[in-house]
């Protein structure tokens, strides 16, 4: 059975198609706001597990409806969340399963218990999300066995992160993210697979 799988190339969303590999069809899927944003070093990630991937384009306009969010509370937490929630959406509109790379100790993106009950009754999908009872330091103990991972601060490291273009989007506004989005967030890139 075919999964579709949230991928920003990162170590999470790498150790969950690793997971669910083992069980499913698994087709990566990244999301971009800009359809011209090309997505090289995800590509690569993707070969590097031996996944396909697919990327796919966020409705227009949304990008800027994610900024002015962050903007108008001072956080980028519900937009990412929202963010997230609308790539969910539109996978369990074409897989049976769709899955991400949520951990145990996850804020941000996270889908509550009765969001994920919801999505599930409306769509017929199953959402799962096999980090869900791992903690970020068994993620680490995993992605430094499994992955060769690259790590760097948001927007210093090219992976499909929602929030890199969310802050791209705010900057071009002439708006500095510094006091909107938490400092030293670090994020992280799948650049080979060590067995």
């Amino acid at each position: 059975m075919k999964i579709g799988v949230l991928y920003s190339g990162g170590k999470d969303s790498s150790l969950a198609a690793i997971l669910l590999g083992t069980y499913y069809a698994v087709e990566l899927n990244t999301f971009v706001f800009d359809p011209l944003r090309q997505i090289p070093e995800l590509e690569a990630a993707a070969r590097a597990l031996g996944y396909p991937l697919k990327k796919r384009v966020f409705p227009e306009g949304m990008i800027n409806e994610m900024a002015d969010m962050v903007v108008a509370r001072g956080y980028p937490n519900d937009a990412i969340n929202a963010v997230h929630a609308s790539a969910v959406e539109s996978l369990a509109g074409e897989y049976p399963v769709v899955g991400d790379g949520t951990r145990f100790d996850d804020r941000v993106p996270m889908l509550s218990r009765e969001a994920v009950q919801s999505l599930m009754s409306r769509t017929g999908c199953s959402y799962v999300r096999p980090l869900l009872g791992y903690p970020r330091r068994e993620v680490d103990r995993l992605a430094d066995k499994l992955l060769v991972v690259q790590y760097g601060e948001t927007g210093t490291i090219p992976n499909g992160d929602y929030e890199r273009e969310i802050r791209d989007a705010i900057r071009a506004r002439g708006l500095d993210t510094a006091s909107l989005f938490p400092a030293h967030h670090e994020q992280s890139l799948v650049v080979g697979r060590n067995c």
